[in-house]
């Protein structure tokens, strides 16, 4: 073989592999540079994850604003649920459903002695002697007129569907029976409570009562009263229409 043909097959063998070196070198790159060591990569790493956190800071901010925008409307509603905490309970206290302490006075009813025998005073009947249904509560509407803060009889808390019976000489209130002598105590201005007393005509006819046939009616101011708050049922059985 000629030289010359040995030369022409060694320059084609050449551009043979130097076809399959660039395919090869192309695939392995895949569109990069292969001269981009691991630093390079490394830049780009990092250029998306500064992005990302980007994003997520905005994402954040977002959030932060609808929390903030949340919390200032809860606030509002907070405002709105302690102001109706407060008329809640100044309507529980009024209502006679919470304790209440403080001045006022105590108030004692008592049927008369009888005389030795058991013999009546002169001129005077059975009924004459003891404290009825009226005397109890004249005594508790002239209270609630000089505008006491609350009320018990025998140590029960007194509220609008409360209703004083007397059966004979024995009170009937709410679901109990209490006998003379009947303790009153009411929380409020003693002086008003005894100006109100006075004015009140079912009360004179009580002291009237105390002078002709010895009854007890008494009126003694406080300092310092803990009255407890009723804690029986709220149902109204019974009403009628003025």
């Amino acid at each position: 073989m000629r030289r010359s043909s040995v030369w022409r097959i060694l320059a084609v063998l050449s551009a043979v592999l130097m076809g399959l070196l660039f395919a090869t070198t192309a695939i392995t790159a895949r569109g990069t540079t292969l001269r981009a060591g691991p630093e390079t990569r490394l830049l780009g790493l990092i250029d998306d994850l500064q992005g990302r956190t980007d994003q997520q800071s905005r994402t954040l901010g977002d959030l932060q604003d609808e929390t903030a925008a949340a919390l200032a409307r809860a606030e509002d509603l907070d405002a709105g649920a302690a102001i109706g905490r407060a008329v809640a309970e100044l309507g529980a206290a009024s209502a006679g459903l919470t304790a209440m302490q403080g001045p006022g006075v105590t108030i004692t009813l008592d049927d008369a002695p009888r005389e030795a025998g058991g013999e009546l005073p002169a001129g005077s009947r059975p009924d004459d002697l003891i404290i009825h249904q009226s005397d109890l509560q004249a005594v508790v509407n002239a209270l609630w007129a000089a505008g006491v803060d609350a009320v018990t009889i025998m140590g029960e808390r007194i509220v609008a569907t409360s209703a004083v019976l007397c059966v004979g000489n024995t009170l009937l209130l709410q679901g109990r029976t209490y006998s003379p002598p009947f303790r009153i105590d009411a929380i409020g201005a003693p002086d008003e409570i005894n100006s109100a007393l006075e004015q009140s005509s079912g009360v004179a006819l009580l002291t009237q009562a105390v002078r002709s046939f010895g009854l007890e009616f008494s009126v003694q101011a406080q300092t310092d009263l803990v009255l407890p708050a009723y804690d029986g049922p709220l149902t109204l059985r019974y009403a009628d229409a003025a």
